[in-house]
């Protein structure tokens, strides 16, 4: 029996290592990377979500959401789906629901960057809907208390990571609103809404502001609306205000068939209001309203797009 020299031992172990090497080289070769799912992907695979699957292919919206994104969808379940159908009567299925309408309302669940669930606070965001001027519809997030899209959207799986984005399941079909609907939906515009629909006007300002418009809406906040209650002792609410007064101050805060962005504001730029007064701009030191009884009242909030108009908060009620 020939016994192993020293070298050829280390020879030996070099080549069964090398081998071994060689071995795992073709192992991790001979596996598939996983591939990244997009949101398209992540949804037809959820049966939950089939008829959201089937809307974007009625809306050929497919291949917009297997881009490369980044993508935040609020995806409705087949549940919500169903209530929306059940809504009207005329409404037996997605095809019963107007193109244009289905198109809108599928956008208004989009928007165009990835929002996780930690990144949500009390605001305003732009969704691919649009609306007067091609501008974008923006969709209201409340975490108060719990979040809440839209008003009364609530969310039942967030944090869905995608390839392209990110999806948040939610428990209602979300419609893009109007003006009116905008205003319902902020707590913080409730006394604004109070005064709209006192029964004691004769101008029925709902329906007004419900219509094709498009409005532009200088909306008084919960403190502007106490702040005037404030200035008179006999004033103790909504009620104590003459009806007269209240008609004419809501009128003054309303541009009619304009929908004005704070990009399309210009210092000095003179508006015409719906009870025929007018306003001017101030971009003088920051943006005010200048109003026709010599107040200077600041534009805190711009630019909430609705389907029939958009909405600038103000700190103050507006006296023409």
């Amino acid at each position: 029996m020939f016994g192993l020299g020293r070298n050829n031992l280390f020879l030996i172990l070099v080549l069964f290592v090398g081998s071994m090497n060689f071995m795992s080289c073709n192992s991790d070769d001979d596996t598939d990377p996983v591939d990244p799912q997009t949101i398209v992907d992540i949804a037809s695979g959820d049966a939950d979500l089939s008829i959201l699957v089937d809307a974007l292919s009625s809306a050929n919206l497919v291949s917009t959401l297997e881009g490369n994104g980044p993508f935040t969808v609020f995806a409705p379940s087949n549940a919500a789906f169903q209530a929306l159908l059940d809504s009207n009567a005329d409404w037996n299925g997605l095809d019963d629901i107007p193109a244009t309408l289905l198109n809108d309302v599928l956008l208004f669940h989009v928007l165009g960057a990835e929002v996780k669930a930690g990144d949500l606070t009390d605001s305003y965001v732009t969704t691919a809907s649009t609306g007067p001027n091609d501008e974008q519809i923006t969709l209201q997030v409340d975490v108060t208390g719990g979040v809440k899209f839209n008003g009364d959207a609530n969310p039942t799986t967030t944090d869905i990571d995608a390839s392209n984005g990110v999806i948040h399941k939610i428990d209602k079909v979300m419609l893009p609103p109007n003006v009116v609907s905008l205003a319902l939906n902020n707590p913080n515009f409730s006394t604004l809404v109070a005064a709209l629909t006192d029964s004691r006007h004769s101008t029925d300002f709902v329906a007004v502001l419900s219509g094709a418009g498009p409005f532009t809406v200088f909306a008084p906040t919960n403190a502007a609306f106490q702040a005037l209650l404030d200035s008179s002792a006999d004033w103790n609410g909504l009620g104590d205000i003459p009806i007269e007064t209240l008609d004419a101050v809501l009128k003054y805060h309303v541009v009619n068939a304009a929908n004005v962005q704070s990009d399309e504001l210009s210092d000095d730029q003179s508006i015409d209001m719906f009870n025929g007064g007018t306003a001017t701009i101030d971009l003088s030191d920051g943006a005010k309203v200048e109003t026709s009884s010599n107040q200077s009242i600041n534009i805190i909030i711009t630019d909430v797009q609705g389907t029939n108009g958009v909405i600038h908060a103000i700190d103050a009620v507006m006296l023409p």
